[in-house]
C-alpha cells in the first residue's frame, strides 16, 4: 500500500490537506510533526514563508489541490495577499527558549543500560508508591528515597532513553497515580536531555513530576475517577494542587524548586490553568515542561477510558494548543524530543503489514527500529522479522546512487502510521520483555519472536 503523493505549489494549498513531505528539511521549518493536516489558514502563511513546494497525501487530505484551495485562501487573506492570522488566538508573551543542543551526544548501547533501568524502574515505582500510601494513611512523604531514586532515573535516561522508555510504556499493574508520574517523567527528562537542560535541573524537574499528584491522595477516589464533573465538583478536584504543596512544605528534604514543578504544572500559558491562573513567563519554565509531559501522558492514557488516543494524535492535539495553553516553543521542542512513534508503538507500515517500535533512531526520528508481527493480512507471522527501518532505507538509498536500481524499483519500507492501543491482539509487554531480555543475555534468542497472544 504505497503513499500517494502529489508535488504541491505553496500557493495552492488549502485546509484539510495532509502534508507529507516538504522541499526541504523538516528541522528548517518550524514544523515538528513531520507529517500532519493543515487546520488553519496561518499554517499556510508559514509553509509559505519557508517551501516553495511540499508534498500532499491525497489519500489522507481533502479537497481540490488546486481551484477551489485558492478561493478559500484569497477569503482569508488580508492586505496585498497574506493570510490573516488567526483571531481567536490569544497573546501569548513569552521569552525565547534556551536550547542547548548536542550536550548529551554519548549514548550507551540498550543492552549496557536495560538491566540497570530494569532494576531502578522497580525501585522508581515502589518509591511514587510508597508516597501515595503513606499520604493515604496520614504519614509523610519519603522525601529522600524519592531524590536519590529520581536523580538516578535521570541518569538513566541520559544514557539511553530507550530502557526507561520501554520499562514505563506499558501498564503493569491498575494503578493509574503511580504509573502516570512515571511516565510523565520519563517524557520531562527526555525532553529536558534534548534541550540541553543541566542535570541539576533534570533532577528537579524530575522529582517535581514524581511529586506532582501527591495531593491527590487527599482527594476522594471516586472523584478522582469520575469522567464528568460538575462546576463544585471540579473546583474540589483542582484543590489537589493547593493540598500537594502544603503537603510538601511541611516534609524536609524538598527544595523549594521541587515545590514550584508541583505548584505550577496545572498552568497554562492563556490565563486557563489552576490555581492561580497565572499567564505566560509567570509560569517557570519546569513548571511548563511539566504541564505539557502530563497533557501528553494523560491524553495516551487516560485514566479509566477504554480508547487512549495513538501517539500522533495525542501529538496532533497538543500540537493544536500550541501558544495557546502551551508555550509553542515548547511544544514543537517536546515533539522533536519523543518524536511520533515512541518506542512500544504499534505501527502500520506501508506494506501493509504490522509491528512495534522497539528503538528509536535518535539522527532520523520516523525511520526507527522495529519487529514485525503481523503480514499485510494482519496474520500472526510464523516468524516475526526484526527491521531496522533506517538501515533498510541506507541499503536500498546506495542501490539507487549507484544506478543498480531505479527510485521506483527499491520499494523503501516507511510508517504509514501508528494505531491505536489494542487495534491488534498483539502482546505488548511481551514484545518488551522477549526484547529487552535479548540485549540482557538472557534466554535464547529463538525464543524472541514468541510474542503473539493465544486466543
Amino acid at each position: 500500500m504505497g503513499v500517494k503523493q502529489v508535488k504541491v505549489d505553496v500557493n495552492d494549498l488549502m485546509v484539510g490537506m495532509f502534508v507529507s513531505g516538504l522541499d526541504r528539511p523538516w528541522t528548517q521549518t518550524p514544523f515538528p510533526l513531520q507529517g500532519f493536516y493543515i487546520r488553519e489558514a496561518e499554517e499556510i502563511r508559514e509553509l509559505k514563508a519557508h517551501c516553495k513546494h511540499v508534498y500532499i497525501d491525497v489519500s489522507k487530505g481533502s479537497g481540490s489541490v488546486a481551484a477551489k484551495l485558492k478561493t478559500l485562501v484569497k477569503a482569508t487573506a488580508g492586505p496585498r495577499g497574506s493570510v490573516a492570522p488567526r483571531t481567536n488566538k490569544p497573546k501569548v508573551d513569552v521569552a525565547p527558549l534556551k536550547i542547548r543542543r548536542d550536550v548529551y551526544n554519548e549514548k550507551v548501547p540498550l543492552s549496557e543500560e536495560v538491566n540497570n533501568a530494569r532494576q531502578l524502574h522497580q525501585a522508581v515505582f515502589k518509591s511514587v508508591g510508597e508516597v501515595i500510601q503513606q499520604l493515604g494513611s496520614g504519614g509523610t512523604v519519603p522525601a529522600q528515597e524519592t531524590k536519590r531514586v529520581a536523580g538516578q532515573m535521570v541518569d538513566s535516561v541520559l544514557r539511553n532513553p530507550d530502557a526507561f522508555t520501554w520499562l514505563s510504556r506499558v501498564k503493569e499493574v491498575d494503578e493509574h497515580t503511580y504509573s502516570h508520574s512515571v511516565r510523565s517523567a520519563v517524557w520531562a527528562i527526555i525532553f529536558g536531555r534534548h534541550i540541553g537542560m543541566a542535570k541539576k535541573d533534570l533532577d528537579v524537574l524530575a522529582m517535581g513530576v514524581l511529586l506532582k499528584d501527591v495531593g491527590k491522595a487527599t482527594i476522594a477516589p471516586v472523584l478522582l475517577e469520575k469522567a464528568s464533573r460538575n462546576p463544585a465538583e471540579e473546583r474540589e478536584y483542582q484543590t489537589f494542587v493547593e493540598k500537594g504543596v502544603a503537603i510538601l512544605r511541611k516534609t524536609p528534604g524538598v527544595e523549594p524548586r521541587v515545590i514550584s514543578v508541583v505548584k505550577h504544572h496545572c498552568e497554562r500559558v492563556n490565563g486557563s490553568g489552576f490555581p492561580q491562573q497565572l499567564r505566560d513567563d509567570k509560569i517557570p519554565l519546569l513548571g511548563k515542561i511539566a504541564g505539557i509531559v502530563t497533557y501528553y501522558d494523560e491524553t495516551t492514557n487516560p485514566r479509566g477510558e477504554r480508547f487512549p488516543l495513538s501517539p500522533s494524535k495525542a501529538v496532533a492535539k497538543l500540537y493544536e494548543h500550541r501558544d495557546r495553553e502551551f508555550q509553542e516553543e515548547l511544544v514543537v521542542e517536546f515533539i522533536r524530543a519523543i518524536g511520533l512513534y515512541p518506542t512500544g508503538t504499534l505501527v502500520e507500515l506501508n506494506t501493509g503489514e504490522v509491528a512495534v517500535v522497539v528503538e528509536q533512531n535518535f539522527e532520523r526520528r520516523l525511520k526507527p527500529k522495529v519487529v514485525v508481527v503481523l503480514d499485510s493480512y494482519k496474520n500472526p507471522l510464523s516468524s516475526p522479522i526484526p527491521l531496522d527501518l533506517a538501515e533498510d532505507d541506507r541499503r536500498k538509498q546506495a542501490l539507487v546512487d549507484s544506478g543498480k536500481m531505479s527510485f521506483h524499483e527499491v520499494d523503501k519500507i516507511e510508517i504509514a502510521q501508528d494505531l491505536e492501543p489494542g487495534s491488534f491482539d498483539v502482546d505488548i509487554e511481551r514484545i518488551r520483555d522477549l526484547y529487552l531480555a535479548q540485549h540482557e543475555r538472557v534466554g535464547k534468542v529463538k525464543g524472541l519472536f514468541s510474542f503473539l497472544k493465544r486466543k
